[in-house]
């Protein structure tokens, strides 16, 4: 079964990858116009992390393939292998 999600639900939390880096948190998403379904997340980055400091931040935000999303509840769990 296909849990559906409300998009304003998932603003403001905190991202971290599977391995336990903090990425920073959810600050919009990115939704395909012919599919309607979410490509990235759209992240502001927390610069205070290693992993973030590795990665392409453009304009003050890192975007995530949401097909890297594993779980969502109070944080969103993102896997690095898919980025």
């Amino acid at each position: 079964m296909v849990k559906f999600i409300i998009a304003k639900q998932l603003i403001g939390k905190k991202v971290i990858t599977s391995d336990g880096y903090d990425v920073g948190r959810l600050f919009d998403v990115e939704v395909s116009e012919v599919t309607g379904k979410i490509v990235n997340l759209v992240v502001e980055p927390n610069l205070d992390s290693d992993l973030v400091a590795k990665m392409k931040v453009e304009g003050g935000q890192l975007k995530i393939p949401y097909n890297s999303v594993l779980a969502v509840n109070d944080y969103a769990i993102v896997d690095r292998k898919n980025w």
